[in-house]
């Protein structure tokens, strides 16, 4: 039987190379986003959220170029199944993160990268007044802010060293939950 660690690198080597409007590969944006959780210190969960947060999109047919607009929901639960929620919620959010800092920073929707911004009006669009309370009271909202605030500050750099997936290895074996327990 496989580990989380290995079917997640079985779906990165198959399609990890695939590129959704950005200037990145999917595989390289994950890579990205979490070496810089790492690099920024935060929790082991965190990182591997931040590494995880797009394998939805390796999970079914993309709607379009730019992938599968519902692939926070099926990464989610595709992470949920290896992993407790500290690291399967903040995978499950990450769009909803997108939609809720539209909503409270008028400013950020410009800062999105043009892929992001067509997604996003894919995906729901700007949260209104209820969502954003709805998504507040979440106990892993703050994890998802900051998840989406990472990988959109630097999981999306072209010409940054890359961490290969080897690194994070014993982080995510670490936390894998044994099959059956979740």
């Amino acid at each position: 039987m496989n580990n989380a660690f290995e079917e997640f690198a079985a779906l990165m080597a198959d399609l990890g190379r695939c590129n959704y409007g950005e200037n990145v590969t999917i595989a390289e944006h994950a890579l990205l986003t979490a070496a810089a959780a790492d690099e920024q210190g935060c929790p082991d969960s965190l990182v591997a959220a931040c590494l995880m947060h797009d394998v939805g999109h390796w999970l079914g047919e993309p709607d379009d170029d730019f992938g599968i607009y519902s692939h926070a929901d099926s990464g989610g639960a595709w992470v949920a199944e290896r992993f407790g929620p500290a690291v399967s919620e903040p995978v499950r959010l990450h769009v909803a993160a997108k939609r809720f800092l539209c909503a409270r920073d008028p400013g950020y929707h410009d800062r999105l990268s043009p892929a992001s911004q067509y997604t996003l009006s894919m995906q729901g669009g700007v949260m209104s007044d209820v969502e954003v309370d709805e998504f507040e009271s979440n106990e892993f909202a703050d994890d998802a802010v900051r998840l989406r605030i990472l990988e959109d500050d630097h999981g999306k750099r072209a010409g940054v060293e890359i961490p290969p997936l080897e690194h994070f290895r014993a982080l995510l074996e670490s936390l894998e939950a044994p099959r059956g327990a979740l």
